[in-house]
This record gives structure tokens, C-alpha cells and sequence, in this order.
């Protein structure tokens, strides 16, 4: 039995000792990083279309402040609540209560789905690809881009690599 258990823990001491090796391409690889999540470790040697965002710019977009979506929403949603207050309480205190909160949400939510009819614009997000050229490619939204993200610049558009 004991020497069961002593099996046993000499096999997890060595998994677990195996998963603090360094890996081979890792490490000191001659990019000058050799911490943990290093960053340039991880990026393939010769990727024509990989490169580093050096800045990104949010251009276009409505700058005109949303009054459709909110006005629309509010007197749906004030007319809804009266609907459902005037079915379900006989208080006029509730009832008020009601399409003045059905009104307030409907606003909201009005105004939430004109932002994402209209679009809140384009970025242009600029790169300096590995082979020392710079590129800058246009697009709606940004999927976890940032400035300094490794990204792949594929059909006019940057993806996080």
C-alpha cells in the first residue's frame, strides 16, 4: 500500500516538475524577452502579413446627438405600461408610476437601438507589418484590437493573431 502512494506522488512531483520546463523556441531566443507571455516569443518567424498596431484612429460616425430613437422608444414604451397598468391595479398612482417607468425605459432601449442601426463609425487602424512596411486598413468595429496588438492583416482587415 505505502509503496502504492509512493508511486503515486513520485509520478505527480515529476508531471508537475515537467510543466516548469522551458519549451525549445522559447525562452532566450534572441529577441531579447525572456519572461513569461514575452510577447514577440510567439510570433512565427516569417509572416508576410503579421505586424505590430501602432495607432488607431476612430473617424466617422454620427456626431449628432440621438433624438428619434429615445422620443420613438419613450412614447412606445409609455403607451405599453399604460396598457398593462390599466389591466392589472386600480390605483392611478400606480398607473403613473408605470408609464412613467415604461416611458423612461422605452427611451432607453430606443436609444440603445438607434446606436446600433446608425453604427458608432469607422476605425483606421494603422500597422507596421514585420517586414518594416506600414499599412493602415479600415473597419467597423475593432474585436479586441489595441495599439500595440500582433494582428494579421487579411481581406482589408486586422485580426488579433
Amino acid at each position: 500500500m505505502k509503496q502504492g502512494l509512493l508511486a503515486t506522488a513520485a509520478i505527480a512531483a515529476s508531471l508537475a516538475l515537467a510543466g516548469c520546463a522551458t519549451s525549445p523556441g522559447y525562452g532566450n531566443s534572441g529577441y531579447g524577452n525572456s519572461g513569461y507571455g514575452g510577447g514577440y516569443n510567439n510570433r512565427p518567424a516569417n509572416c508576410y502579413d503579421c505586424g505590430t498596431v501602432t495607432r488607431i484612429e476612430a473617424v466617422g460616425g454620427n456626431t449628432n446627438p440621438n433624438i428619434a430613437g429615445p422620443l420613438i422608444g419613450g412614447v412606445v414604451g409609455a403607451v405599453a405600461a399604460k396598457e398593462l397598468a390599466r389591466r392589472n391595479t386600480d390605483s392611478s398612482g400606480r398607473r403613473n408610476v408605470a408609464i412613467g417607468a415604461g416611458a423612461v425605459g422605452g427611451a432607453v432601449a430606443g436609444n440603445a437601438i438607434q446606436n446600433r442601426v446608425e453604427g458608432s463609425g469607422q476605425y483606421n487602424v494603422h500597422v507596421r507589418m514585420q517586414d518594416g512596411r506600414t499599412t493602415v486598413v479600415s473597419q467597423s468595429d475593432l474585436g479586441g484590437i489595441q495599439e500595440g496588438a500582433y494582428v494579421r492583416v487579411q481581406n482589408g482587415r486586422a485580426y488579433v493573431y
